[in-house]
């Protein structure tokens, strides 16, 4: 399984969603590729924020800086 393939199966994943032997390929390429590991985590994570319904205040100064590199963002875009 190459990184493509693993990418586009997260969500099948997380949603039980894969025969045995694809779920085994999958977890296979997590436990080698730190790189779809930390796509699969994070994604993982998200959803459990999502689903959790929770609002999460951000801090000033990070709500500042987000504010900003969205600012330079939507700049270097026009």
């Amino acid at each position: 399984m190459n990184c493509k393939n693993a990418i586009s199966q997260i969500s099948n994943y997380l949603e039980d969603e894969l025969d045995e032997g694809l779920r085994q390929m999958l977890n296979s390429h997590l436990t080698n590729c730190n790189h779809c590991h930390a796509v699969f985590d994070t994604t993982r994570k998200t959803i459990e924020l999502y689903c959790d319904g929770r609002v999460f205040s951000l801090p000033e100064e990070v709500r500042t800086r987000l504010h900003e590199a969205l600012r330079r963002k939507l700049q270097t875009r026009s």
